[in-house]
């Protein structure tokens, strides 16, 4: 064969298979990105389509319950029982994942930084909600590994004294939102806004008795059983703490603490402008209500979460879990006689370090006393731990 037709041979024979290589590479890459286009589109029609269809119609709800509350304060005075949300409202603010929410918050304040972020990062918060970190035992915010322990910073000897001469003390910093006489079981969560002494604190069997609320107790049935002592009455007191307070709590009186009950709820916010619209919201909300006596008979505290609470800790007990999903405590609430080993209750002097919060929130304290108890301050008004809530005349003479 001549060589010249022999080489067009080879050669064609070589184009012949190159052409083949390069079709069934176009070919699997054709059928390739046929996949992925029927993998993405299977994505946007299964997830991506309707996340943004429910995030549209759950904006557009938001919306209208924002433009409704708006009309209601235009047509309606400022304590008006109309400007209190529905419970059609309240049932669709609820559904909002407050607590997922405040999870990834508590995970994200707890994120190491680097020492070359901390200054601006925590300088910034501490100005934009007017931190003083004169007052704080360690005032260079270099020392702060994360934003969580910021919030948790401790504060100076001496700054916060403790009224001597008062048997209840402020147990934090903070804004009171209300106080007074529990009244027929019911207590003002905001003026013109109250809510159940019953279901803020669950069936009252913590002296160890029957763990059944009795059938057709009246809220003020509910509230006589609290009494030691029957010529006495209950009173009560909300503090909101703000972002930029002191985190910490502290005990209000001398006390001796023997049950902590555990109500995981929901994570509502618990901002003034939200506790004037929902009623009932202390009673929704996450708490850890800490029973017990002091020198007049019945005393609780109890720290309620809120939205963004990363957690609420404790010191003396260690069990307590909070912000937890539904499916890791799915009961209604969980009880725990508070048992050292040296004792049947957990003493507390009054001022003594009680707990912390991950980020502000409020403090109820619901308490006998004789019925001349009287306090000494106004809803509204910025108060410091340790300040006296009460005129002295009253309480301090009973106990001495």
């Amino acid at each position: 064969m001549d060589p010249k037709v022999e080489r067009r041979s080879v050669s064609s024979s070589s184009t012949g298979e190159s052409g083949d290589v390069k079709t069934t590479i176009a070919a699997t890459a054709t059928a390739t990105a046929a996949f992925k286009g029927a993998k993405n589109s299977r994505w946007r029609r299964f997830i991506v389509k309707p996340f943004v269809y429910v995030q549209f119609f759950f904006g557009i709800g938001l919306l209208a319950l924002a433009f409704q509350q708006f009309r209601r304060k235009n047509a309606h005075p400022e304590q008006s029982p109309e400007l209190i949300a529905k419970d059609w409202e309240v049932l669709y603010y609820r559904i909002i994942p407050f607590r997922a929410i405040s999870r990834a918050w508590g995970w994200l304040t707890n994120r190491h930084l680097p020492v070359w972020a901390r200054q601006p990062i925590l300088g910034l918060y501490a100005r934009t909600f007017n931190c003083n970190l004169e007052e704080a035992l360690d005032g260079n915010l270099e020392n702060y590994s994360c934003l969580a322990e910021f919030f948790r910073r401790k504060l100076k000897s001496g700054v916060r004294p403790i009224e001597p001469a008062s048997s209840v003390v402020a147990p934090s910093d903070g804004t009171v939102l209300n106080f007074g006489r529990v009244t027929a079981g019911m207590m003002e969560q905001v003026k013109g806004v109250s809510y159940s002494l019953g279901e803020f604190l669950g069936p009252a069997y913590w002296r160890n008795g029957p763990e059944v609320q009795p059938a057709g107790q009246t809220e003020l049935e509910y509230e006589k059983s609290l009494l030691v002592n029957k010529d006495n009455d209950l009173f009560h007191c909300v503090i909101y703490l703000a972002p930029g307070d002191y985190h910490c709590f502290h005990s209000p009186v001398d006390w001796r603490v023997n049950f902590r009950r555990h109500f995981p709820g929901a994570l509502l916010s618990v901002n003034p402008s939200i506790a004037k619209w929902v009623a009932g919201l202390f009673s929704l909300n996450e708490r850890a209500v800490y029973v017990g006596r002091w020198a007049h008979g019945f005393f609780s505290m109890t720290p309620v979460g809120a939205t963004n609470v990363g957690s609420i800790r404790v010191y003396a007990d260690e069990k307590l879990r909070t912000n937890c999903t539904k499916w890791a405590l799915p009961l209604p609430y969980y009880d725990r006689y508070m048992c050292p080993e040296d004792s049947d209750e957990i003493p507390l002097k009054k001022g003594e370090i009680f707990g912390e919060f991950n980020l502000g929130s409020t403090i109820v304290l619901i308490f006998e006393a004789p019925k001349d108890f009287e306090f000494k301050i106004r809803p509204g008004e910025k108060i410091r731990m340790g300040q006296s809530l009460h005129f002295p005349h009253c309480a301090t003479e009973a106990s001495d």
